[in-house]
């Protein structure tokens, strides 16, 4: 079976426990900063490495070989993403905390 860490990822960096977080702030001739706190799934590769998973921004990908490293590039995604969507008129997808994460299981009949 497959483990899968769940981690929320906030936007601007935090300290001690709390889960890191990343200041967003729209420029494009807008003088407001918005905090804005996304789910990202760390899925434990084969090969050590975290594959980075964030269900608001489905095209956000990336991956760490730790999970320091993992959160630190999906802050990086998202950020850039959030620019990208805000310098061209797409929405932002909202804040996504408090998410809930289920687990489900299914019977595979044997062959």
């Amino acid at each position: 079976m497959k483990t899968y860490y769940v981690y929320t990822l906030r936007c601007s960096d935090g300290v001690g426990v709390r889960p890191p977080r990343l200041r967003v702030r729209f420029r494009e001739g807008s003088n407001m900063d918005a905090d804005l706190t996304y789910l990202v799934v760390l899925e434990p590769e084969r090969d050590g490495r975290l594959n980075v998973v964030v269900p608001a921004l489905p095209e956000a990908h990336t991956w760490g070989d730790t999970r320091e490293q993992a959160l630190a590039n999906a802050r990086e995604v998202i950020q850039a993403l959030l620019e990208d969507r805000r310098a061209h008129g797409e929405d932002i997808p909202p804040s996504d905390v408090p998410a809930r994460i289920e687990h489900v299981t299914v019977r595979l009949p044997a062959a």
